[in-house]
Parts: structure tokens; C-alpha cells; sequence
């Protein structure tokens, strides 16, 4: 007896690997339509890492890696002692705050106003004509918005006068204290829409009857959207959140590039493109992966913070 019971547990681990395998031989097509993507993964986000190796040498190209000549921590001390990359974190922390708030809470009302909507051609129209934006190039979406805030002849401008808001044309593009602001709505204008479409998917998964007992029950539309509506949406919320606050460091270069001129250069320049000049464009190829791997660590770390604040709050977590 004693021997068939200690057999018990080799035999259960055995029968669990072989329904394990029976399972992989099942779904082996499935597997292997994944095949590409996960070989896709590892050639263009983890085999590049090999190039971070570039931060603790003095890179020139040409010359094997064994031929390169290593300097430890250099570039890194070089970059926090470098006044301008403090000026670049300031401007990219910033925009990165603004449109996170704006990015994040406009487009989760637009959902829920959507939602409210009965009238289902113009929900269509408006959907439609809201997801537009997306698709235009920044390239075009600049050349518009600096027409739009042109102080010669801009639909802005000319609006503001005739309004009697103003006397004069405003520069807007001209004046530093305004790019944070353009910035920020440009990319709301732009991505509104398309942001919106996670929301109204999980909008639509919540259960109808809910919102028929709560008519029901006397609730009016803002009592739905408050008791119903949000707390049904939660977990999504969550996840978005922490998702973005996981991109803070990491909006890119074109808005700032394309909207940017040399006047308001000191409100423009982020990481991103402060890699772009002060690193390939002057061939100092170390330094710019150095800055790579601070945005990158700060990134992660974000991410981790605020995962682990919103897991003890509202048991929601995305690792």
C-alpha cells in the first residue's frame, strides 16, 4: 500500500506532462500561426538590446566589437552633467503630464458620451469623423495646425478678433509659453477618436439589464453613467492608466519636431529628439544609447511604481 501510494504522485506528474503535450499537438497549427510574430518579437525589440552595449563604449563604426574601446560609465556621467539634458527632461515630463491628463480623461468621456447617444446615424458620423485624425501623416496634421494658428489670416486669430477677445493677431507658434498647450491639443485633435474606440468596447460589454433596472429603480441618466457605466469600465481604466504612465518618457519626437521652430527650441526639444541632434546627427552614437537606456529605465520603473500602487488600491494590475 504504501508503495502504490508513494507511485501516486510520479504518475499524476506524469499523466499532467502528457496532457500537457497532447494539448500542444491539438493546437500545434495554432502555434504555429504565432510562429511569425514571436520571431518578429525576438529580431526587432530583443535582439536590438545587444546594441545598448554602445552606452559603456566609445563607439566608432568601422571597428569590430572587439575593437571597441570601452568607458565604463562615461557617457552616463557625461549626461547628467550636461545642463541641456535637464532642460529636455523638464519639457518632455511636462507634455508628457498634460497630455496623459488630457489623452487619457478626454477620451473616455467622448466613449461615454457616445454611449449616450440614440440617434444612431449621427453615433456613426460621429465616430467616423472623430477616427479621421488618425490616419493623417503629423507631416499634414502640422502644416494645418500651423496655418489654423497663423497670426496672418489663421482661422484662430481671425475668430479671437472678431470676437473682441483680442486686439492684435497672437504668434502663437512663436512664443514658448503657448507650445506646451498647442502640443498637447494637437495630439488630442489627432488621437481623441481613435483612443476612445478601447473604451466604447468595453462600454458595450457591460450588461444592458443593469441599465434597465436602474431606469427601473427611478436612476436618471448621469446616476447610470456614475453607478454603472464607470464602475463597469473599471478595469479597463486601470490598465489604460498604467499603461500610459508606463509611456511618460516616451511620446516621440514628431509633434515636437514638426510644430518646433528655433524661437521656442528651449520648450521643443524632448528625449527623443534631443537623442536625434545630440547624438546621431553629431555621430556620437554612445551617448545617444545612453539616453536611450535612462528613458527606457525610467519607463520601466514608472511602470512597475504604478502597477504596484493601483494592485494595493483597486486590485487591478497589467504585470
Amino acid at each position: 500500500m504504501e508503495t502504490a501510494k508513494s507511485l501516486q504522485p510520479a504518475r499524476s506528474a506524469f499523466s499532467n506532462k502528457k496532457s500537457k503535450f497532447r494539448i500542444v499537438f491539438e493546437q500545434r497549427y495554432l502555434f504555429l500561426m504565432s510562429l511569425p510574430f514571436v520571431v518578429w518579437l525576438l529580431v526587432f525589440n530583443y535582439l536590438p538590446l545587444w546594441g545598448w552595449t554602445m552606452a559603456f563604449q566609445k563607439f566608432k563604426p568601422g571597428r569590430s566589437f572587439s575593437e571597441q574601446e570601452w568607458v565604463g560609465f562615461d557617457n552616463f556621467v557625461m549626461l547628467f552633467q550636461d545642463p541641456m539634458f535637464y532642460l529636455v527632461l523638464r519639457n518632455t515630463l511636462a507634455m508628457s503630464f498634460m497630455g496623459l491628463i488630457a489623452g487619457y480623461t478626454v477620451p473616455i468621456l467622448f466613449a461615454i458620451l457616445l454611449n449616450e447617444l440614440r440617434w444612431m446615424l449621427f453615433k456613426r458620423v460621429m465616430q467616423t469623423v472623430s477616427y479621421l485624425p488618425h490616419f493623417v501623416s503629423w507631416v499634414v496634421a502640422a502644416g494645418i495646425i500651423t496655418k489654423m494658428l497663423s497670426s496672418d489670416g489663421g482661422i484662430v486669430n481671425e475668430v479671437l478678433v472678431s470676437l473682441h477677445i483680442i486686439d492684435q493677431p497672437i504668434q502663437f507658434m512663436s512664443q514658448g509659453k503657448w507650445f506646451w498647450a498647442i502640443v498637447t491639443l494637437s495630439d488630442l485633435w489627432k488621437e481623441m477618436g481613435w483612443n476612445s474606440i478601447i473604451f466604447l468596447a468595453a462600454i458595450a460589454g457591460i450588461d444592458p439589464e443593469l441599465y434597465e433596472a436602474a431606469k427601473v429603480d427611478g436612476a436618471g441618466r448621469f446616476r447610470r453613467i456614475w453607478h454603472i457605466t464607470l464602475p463597469g469600465i473599471r478595469s479597463t481604466l486601470m490598465v489604460m492608466l498604467i499603461l500610459s504612465i508606463g509611456w511618460l518618457t516616451s511620446i516621440g519626437f514628431e509633434k515636437q519636431f514638426l510644430l518646433g521652430n528655433a524661437l521656442v527650441q528651449d520648450y521643443s526639444q524632448v528625449l527623443d529628439l534631443y537623442v536625434l541632434n545630440y547624438g546621431i546627427n553629431l555621430g556620437r552614437y554612445s551617448y545617444g544609447t545612453a539616453i536611450g537606456i535612462f528613458n527606457s529605465f525610467v519607463a520601466i520603473t514608472l511602470l512597475l511604481i504604478s502597477n504596484r500602487i493601483f494592485k494595493r488600491w483597486t486590485n487591478e494590475s497589467v504585470i
